[in-house]
């Protein structure tokens, strides 16, 4: 085989702060410390999105999510989806001739098959299409089946079914996503991993979402014990990252009752969470380990992004892509292995609830500055409009437990919208101000100025191509 394995990781709401390397010791993962030291760190590296379904949209096309239409959760309307005029880094894999797999959450197609993982380049799926599940109320999508939970929580169900998966495959080359719903709501987690983050000192809330990071520590060494098992380790590139950072919010119906979450959660100095542009929303850990192929122990600070992986990925394989659009992310392939980009390119975001706004919660990373279109106070334009929204929540909250009722995306309007004036952007240098606590736009307004053109340019690029999307 000349290219390796490839094992991708991806976490759910997890940030910098929520692994013991990073978190000053305050959350007990050995399994991912131990590949962070054998491996490669990057240490500037961003999600597609500050969301889950836009963010693995670009992982999973090498394109800003807003081109595919992959623009927010909402999978009851259809927001969620990777248009099918899109190519997925499976669908090359597969034709290059690897067993594809993914266990876990896709979210990129919850309710109509012509957007299931099995259509979408993936040989063999096992776990959920939506944006989150109950851990020990499940319902287990395999290849398309539906099966009900045994009671096992959900993380060690999604363990046991990657590491069956490189088991199944381990004679032959394979590309195997694994993305785990840890440590996305609802708040459960087993009450002894539990206790013990409570005896440290951490509240219960806090307590819940460590113990959760913890259960799926326990299943990354699983992963990698059936790779040794199977003699493959060191000819596999595996990989750990998150889709966003942390979240700070959570539903209420998503947390256990009498919990008062009052956030001891560490985010490594970051500003913002999941659901801003902010460093603490978009840049999220990735460490990578493949013995025969990359450097051993060390740290990459290049700025790096999820577009970049999928033709990353293909190069170190020799894989040829599926598809003809125009990719956005570059090889990144030179860097990883040692070398510098001549430049770093510029990088941008955007997201809010249902279809985009460019004025609101929108950023741009130009080498060490960063340009920020804070968030807007969006409201609903009437009690209609709110109520729309709370249907959407309920029929969330259905589909979940009981995913045979919900079975085609709702012909439902989208709530309109009260978008206030923006502010000023902000800006900030991150070479010196990672926290981003400095605005310092009126002391270099040229470069403000500038940014934010390219900024309105690239939103007006992107929104052109999803609104002539036809599915």
């Amino acid at each position: 085989m000349s290219g390796p394995n490839i094992v991708l990781m991806v976490a759910d709401d997890m940030g910098y702060g929520d692994f013991g390397l990073y978190s000053e010791g305050r959350v007990h993962t050995p399994a991912l410390d131990e590949l962070a030291s054998e491996g490669i760190r990057l240490t500037q590296h961003y999600a597609g999105s500050a969301v889950c379904s836009p963010s693995r949209a670009a992982l999973l096309t090498g394109r800003y999510p807003i081109r595919s239409g992959a623009v927010t959760p909402q999978e009851v309307l259809g927001n969620d989806r990777i248009a099918l005029g899109e190519s997925t880094i499976a669908d090359s894999f597969k034709a290059a001739g690897y067993a594809t797999g993914m266990v876990g959450k896709w979210h990129n197609g919850a309710l109509d098959p012509r957007f299931h993982p099995n259509a979408r380049g993936f040989d063999e799926f096992a776990g959920f299409r939506g944006g989150w599940a109950d851990y020990y109320k499940w319902n287990l999508d395999r290849n398309g089946v539906l099966e009900k939970s045994d009671g096992r929580y959900l993380t060690d169900v999604l363990a046991d079914e990657a590491a069956s998966f490189i088991d199944r495959h381990k004679s032959e080359p394979f590309f195997l996503m694994v993305t785990w719903n840890a440590p996305h709501s609802p708040l459960q987690a087993p009450e002894d991993v539990t206790q013990r983050y409570i005896e440290a000192g951490f509240n219960r809330g806090t307590a819940l979402i460590y113990a959760m990071i913890e259960v799926m520590d326990l299943g990354i060494g699983k992963v990698r014990e059936a790779l040794r098992n199977a003699g493959i380790e060191d000819d596999t590139l595996l990989m750990f990252t998150s889709d966003n950072g942390p979240a700070f919010r959570h539903r209420p119906d998503q947390i256990p009752e009498g919990v008062l979450l009052k956030e001891m959660r560490f985010n490594n100095g970051f500003a913002g969470a999941k659901g801003t542009v902010y460093e603490g929303g978009i840049r999220v850990p990735m460490i990578a380990r493949w013995a025969n192929g990359l450097p051993h122990d060390v740290e990459v600070d290049d700025q790096i992004c999820f577009i970049d992986w999928l033709p990353t990925l293909l190069s170190f394989a020799g894989a040829g892509r599926v598809g003809e659009k125009p990719l956005d992310g570059t090889d990144i392939g030179s860097v990883l292995r040692g070398g510098s980009p001549q430049s770093q390119p510029r990088r941008f975001w955007q997201w809010n609830v249902d279809s985009p706004i460019g004025e609101t919660n929108a950023a741009m990373r130009d080498g060490k500055w960063k340009l920020v279109r804070p968030a807007l106070d969006i409201a609903y334009a009437s009690e209609a409009d709110k109520k729309l929204n709370d249907d959407y929540t309920a029929m969330d909250i259905e589909y979940k437990y009981h995913p045979e009722n919900v079975i085609e995306i709702f012909d439902w309007p989208e709530p309109k919208k009260i978008v206030p004036e923006p502010p000023v952007p902000e800006l900030f240098d991150l070479s010196v101000d990672p926290g981003e606590e400095n605005n310092i736009a009126s002391k270099n307004p040229e470069i403000a100025s500038r940014m934010l053109a390219e900024l309105e340019t690239w939103f007006e690029e992107v929104e052109s191509e999803r609104r002539a999307i036809v599915q």
